[in-house]
């Protein structure tokens, strides 16, 4: 059976007296909690910061981004090496505020899997539509040239240890949520991708939800045959809510 998963993305939120609170908060609800995988993953200037409160818990540390380019010539950029050696073993790549407001492409964000990989980091691989998108009938299109590409780039098989995110566009901070059904429906259909190329991998291969999910919604999400977990945004802010998030994936081991 696979682990669930849920990773907590903090975006360009925080300072250093509200992240202390909030995981002076978080960490002992966390540390009562088996069966899932938890990743936090903070703003770059307080990666050390963060590691240095979940330090020797279950709890892993994760960046919100990362450099295409090793190290070098790269100004304002932050290199996979450099996110190794500051303690994280994950890292979001492509997610859609990276995509709409920086320009990211499918090819970048495919290299930007393959040097995290390299790395030793584990990738979490954002797909998901806009609403004009999904409105159009485009989401299996739009989710699947994402995902090929990096399958394209790295094989099948480089995601099987790596965490795929579906997460709708139209549903990111809206307030607004994919239906389980919905989200489950995205969710096979990636996992039937992943299959065409390879099905042990597709077997392993966590895939899970980010859009607006919340403690109330949680359980009813991860009780989907295809929902491995969650990416959080907004409720990874409140201690309660995402440890109440993470007892939810836990309780659907």
């Amino acid at each position: 059976m696979r682990v669930k998963f849920v990773a907590g993305n903090w975006k360009m939120n925080g300072n250093r007296a509200s992240n202390e609170a909030l995981l002076t908060d978080l960490v002992p609800l966390l540390a009562g909690i088996s069966g899932v995988e938890s990743v936090i993953c903070p703003p770059f200037v307080y990666l050390q910061q963060v590691l240095s409160l979940i330090g020797g818990t279950k709890t892993a540390l994760g960046a919100q981004d990362l450099c295409q380019f090793g190290n070098g010539a790269y100004t304002g950029g932050v290199s996979a090496a450099m996110l190794k050696d500051s303690g994280c073993s994950h890292v979001i790549v492509g997610h859609s505020e990276r995509r709409a407001l920086f320009g990211e492409t499918d090819a970048l964000v495919a290299e930007k899997f393959a040097v995290a990989r390299e790395a030793g980091l584990v990738p979490v691989l954002c797909v998901g539509e806009t609403l004009a998108e999904r409105e159009s009938g485009a989401t299996e299109k739009v989710v699947d040239r994402q995902l090929q590409a990096v399958m394209q780039r790295c094989g099948a098989a480089a995601l099987r240890d790596a965490v795929v995110a579906y997460e709708p566009v139209w549903a990111i901070g809206t307030g607004k949520t994919a239906t389980p059904e919905q989200a489950q429906a995205v969710h096979a259909f990636i996992r039937g991708r992943v299959a065409a190329a390879d099905a042990a991998v597709a077997a392993e291969v966590r895939i899970v939800y980010g859009g607006s999910v919340k403690a109330a919604n949680a359980e009813q999400l991860f009780a989907m045959a295809d929902i491995d977990g969650g990416l959080i945004g907004g409720a990874a802010l409140v201690a309660g809510e995402f440890a109440a998030i993470c007892r939810a994936a836990a309780q659907k081991h």
